[in-house]
């Protein structure tokens, strides 16, 4: 009988329990990939490991990488820092983020180059004092309030163009202004931002709260204008369609489905918040709202967030949770998944730093040009379905 106990007791310890928890000592270690997978054996630092080997796992295999990002990454200048290269790999099918930091990319090329106009400052000190002196403070970075008032007649100008005089999604509406950075960035010698970045590569940027943000309120106030009767904004006809704008989105989903060379698709979330939540609701729309069979969420999640779960925020979500709702593949997400609490700017640069050292670059996917392509493919599925239906 206590044999028999001793068995089964054994079988379930090999069951519940891995491998020794053992780390490798760091001066022995030629990369960082060996650090990230031989000296982080627990904790905080598990976390840290399974986030980078879920996305290694999918870019090793070619799988199509959706990035959200919530968080000032251009103010900070971690655009050029990390995410830039890792959109040069061709490793990233698109991008989801707030509209700051579209506005705040165009900075740096507002004048020429000498220096960032974004400059470090004591994020302790004393606000009120910086307000006196004109100092506008994201966290520990700092600069002046006339920079805004640069940037929004160059906003104002793109939005007059006359090519930018009808609907059209965020992503095409970043297009045309990363094309105006770009001309910027190249006169004043500054260089590439994010959005010029992307339009070079053909990188899809959405912004899932496009009112939220200064280039919107530019927007407002041409509008304004408009309804008041001056003559020089009569013409103005500038809007969001975004209704083809989520639809769009969707395309790129139901593409990496089922016509992605890996039939799959993967996700890293960075900071949570309407990025995060615009990323993860193509799935839904396409099985619950289009009733499209066969549709599934990312086979491949990472985040890294600072939301603590508790708070029941879409923000903090796990992966685990986002199954329930069939925004990740069930199948898969006990192994291709994590959540690790954190602030992303304190790991990206090692985590990028590692990828771009271990995986090769590819050929860029360059979905906004087949963007009409894709979603002439969803409303062909869409229409097959009303005929069987």
């Amino acid at each position: 009988m206590r044999k028999n106990q001793k068995n089964r007791r054994r079988q379930s310890q090999r069951r519940l329990m891995g491998p020794p928890v053992t780390a490798k000592p760091v001066d022995e270690c030629e990369t960082l990939h060996e650090i990230f997978m031989n000296c982080l054996p627990a904790f905080g630092g598990a976390y840290l490991r399974r986030v980078y080997t879920i996305v290694h796992q999918a870019i090793r295999q070619n799988i199509p990488l959706v990035i959200a990002i919530a968080g000032p990454v251009t103010v900070s200048d971690q655009h050029r820092g990390w995410l830039i290269p890792l959109i040069k790999r061709g490793w990233v099918a698109y991008l989801t983020v707030t509209d700051a930091i579209c506005y705040h990319d165009g900075h740096d090329s507002l004048e020429k180059f000498k220096e960032r106009p974004i400059r470090e400052v004591d994020m302790w000190g004393d606000d009120a004092e910086h307000l006196k002196a004109g100092i506008i403070r994201v966290t520990n970075t700092g600069f002046d309030d006339e920079l805004l008032f640069k940037q929004d007649p160059m906003v104002s100008a793109v939005q007059q163009r006359p090519e930018v005089q009808h609907k059209m999604t965020t992503t095409e509406r970043n297009y045309l202004l990363g094309k105006y950075y770009a001309k910027q960035e190249e006169t004043f010698g500054v260089r590439s931002g994010l959005l010029s970045t992307c339009a070079e590569y053909g990188v899809p940027i959405f912004v899932g709260a496009p009112a939220d943000g200064s280039i919107f309120l530019n927007s407002v106030k041409i509008w304004a204008l408009q309804q008041l009767g001056e003559k020089r904004f009569l013409s103005y006809a500038f809007e969001y369609d975004l209704h083809k704008d989520v639809f769009e989105s969707c395309a790129y989903h139901y593409w990496g489905l089922f016509d992605s060379a890996p039939k799959a698709l993967a996700i890293l979330i960075l900071g949570g918040g309407v990025p995060k939540n615009y990323a993860l609701q193509p799935e839904p729309t396409l099985s619950q709202i289009f009733l499209l069979p066969n549709i599934r969420g990312y086979d491949y999640d990472a985040q890294i967030v600072s939301a603590p779960v508790t708070d029941g925020s879409l923000s903090s979500a796990p992966p685990a949770e986002a199954v329930s709702w069939g925004k990740i593949n069930p199948e898969t997400y006990k192994e291709a998944t994590e959540s690790m609490q954190g602030d992303y700017s304190t790991y990206m640069p090692f985590i990028a730093k590692s990828l771009c050292d271990m995986l090769p670059a590819r050929e860029q996917l360059r979905l906004y040009e087949r963007r009409d392509e894709l979603i002439g493919n969803l409303f062909d599925a869409i229409r097959k379905r009303k005929r069987k239906s």
